[in-house]
């Protein structure tokens, strides 16, 4: 048989490295029983695996008749291999880079793999017990002591209630840094642990407060969530177009600058007022004597319930403008009343609100001008509205286009007021004193003007004989309205002023 010739031409290599051929050999070599032998026991000689990393898990008592678990074996070197490989990216896309990005996600993680990679650091955010942290310290058991004879110790030992104290403060509110006490062993007393706790809860119930009348009450300048709602409310409406600031504030009030829009068939002017009742009870709680003797609002007044004073004020504020502007008197024109948010035209120009009669520049003659118009007008609120303004001062009026403007009638009351006649007088007062220091010649004192305003003859020149006579009227109508439910005032049609009934009961 002629010998088999192979070629000797060299063949390309995958891998880049040429490659032998092998020597040609014949066919009685190939069949050789010897040769056959040794080939075998070439073959089932393995070369040690360059990469050290991978790691065969079956050993020679593994089970490998299974083609199951074959396959299992074999997906697990898979996922470490990719695993190792994709730690490799992993070091290599993040370099010396401070922010680092994880490939965790995109990990094979076998369901009875054991991570056994370079990554042995423990999440202790998702472990129970916390190794770094310190251990509590240990309590007395249940019947208080342990040890016996001198080396007793109880649960009233000072080092053990000391520890204990310190591992309480634990429990206390999230905003209370307590620090590592029990990491420096610390030990508080019972007196300092109880000083400690009592100043925790004062705290917690401040903040508490604080929180609540921040929610629930108008500050300066700004509105509690409720009456922001209102106020959203009415722009949605369309009954304003937008709100834009705060022009004013009192010790009962906030008053906001709006642009007007329209209200049904009710004409609403281009520049609005909303003045918001403080809902704080604060500036309430001593002014209740103004509403709660008004017949207007004497049955809807409850002591009890002094938050719903703050929507009475709003609305005696309403009903009194209403009164007055039918009398021809200058004030603000009522558009809407919404709970304790009361919209008004405003006494003003292109967002500038008109100055109060103390802040006005008046020339002599304006001045003059100014007595003369709020005179007329006292006496017409007096005489025809049946009102006294109860807080009449140059802070309270306006000077607008060459007028006086009567603004903040909350708080007027009704003559036949228990003290309606004494808030008249103070009205009276406070008007004469700022026209007598303005220069006014012609200004009247206050005795004078009382009498004027309210169509009484009282003669006294002493303002506490004055007064007193003024208690005494007061007094009077005040019994005979407890006796007979009539007033001593009577009302006269003619729309003259209240005349004083001189007949004894």
């Amino acid at each position: 048989m002629d010998q088999l010739e192979v070629s000797t031409k060299e063949t390309k290599s995958p891998w880049g490295a040429p490659a032998l051929a092998p020597s040609p050999c014949s066919l009685a070599d190939v069949m050789s029983e010897q040769l056959a032998r040794q080939l075998d026991e070439e073959g089932n000689a393995f070369p040690d695996c360059p990469d050290t990393d991978l790691k065969l898990t079956c050993t020679s008592e593994a089970d490998t008749s299974s083609d199951l678990i074959l396959a299992q074996m074999l997906q697990m070197e898979f996922d470490r291999e990719f695993d190792t490989q994709l730690r490799r990216e992993e070091k290599k896309f993040n370099g010396d880079s401070k922010v680092s990005i994880s490939f965790e996600n995109y990990r094979m993680v076998h369901p009875y793999e054991d991570s056994d990679s370079s990554e042995d650091e423990v999440d202790w955010q998702d472990t129970r017990h916390d190794p770094y942290k310190a251990d509590k310290p240990t309590t007395t058991p249940k019947k208080g002591f342990v040890g016996k004879g001198k080396n007793i110790t109880t649960k009233h030992d000072e080092e053990v209630c000391g520890r204990k104290n310190t591992a309480r403060m634990d429990n206390f509110a999230p905003e209370v840094q307590v620090g590592d006490g029990i990491g420096m062993d610390l030990k508080l007393s019972n007196q300092v642990y109880n000083a400690l706790k009592r100043h925790c809860h004062t705290e917690q119930r401040r903040s508490a407060r604080l929180h609540e009348k921040k929610e629930h009450s108008t500050a300066e300048q700004a509105v509690d969530p409720k009456t922001r709602l209102l106020m959203y409310k009415m722009v949605n409406a369309g009954i304003l177009e937008s709100i834009n600031g705060c022009i004013s504030t009192g010790k009962e009030s906030v008053v906001f600058h709006a642009n007007g829009g329209s209200f049904e068939e009710k004409i609403v002017p281009e520049e609005c007022v909303l003045k918001v009742f403080k809902t704080t009870l604060n500036e309430f709680k001593n002014r209740d004597k103004y509403i709660k003797d008004d017949y207007r609002f004497k049955d809807r007044f409850s002591k009890l319930n002094p938050r719903k004073i703050i929507r009475l004020w709003a609305e005696k504020e309403m009903h009194n403008l209403t009164r007055i502007k039918k009398a021809g008197i200058p004030c603000p024109d009522v558009v809407i009343l919404k709970k304790h948010i009361l919209v008004m035209s405003f006494i003003g120009q292109d967002h500038v609100p008109a100055p109060k009669l103390k802040d006005a520049i008046l020339s002599s003659e304006d001045m003059k001008k100014a007595y003369y118009q709020v005179l007329n007008m006292m006496q017409r609120l007096y005489q025809d509205c049946k009102l006294v303004h109860a807080d009449l001062s140059e802070y309270n009026m306006l000077w607008h286009n060459g007028e006086v403007w009567f603004i903040d009638v909350s708080q007027s009351i009704e003559p036949t007021h228990p003290h309606g006649l004494e808030f008249l007088f103070r009205d009276c007062r406070n008007v004469a004193t700022f026209f007598q220091k303005a220069g006014v010649a012609e200004a009247l004192n206050v005795f004078e003007l009382f009498n004027i305003v309210s169509g009484l003859e009282i003669n006294s020149d002493n303002e506490a004989d004055f007064l007193a006579q003024i208690e005494a009227l007061e007094k009077r109508n005040e019994d005979h309205v407890q006796k007979s439910g009539k007033k001593i005032f009577d009302d006269t049609c003619d729309g003259s002023p209240p005349q004083l009934n001189t007949d004894d009961d």
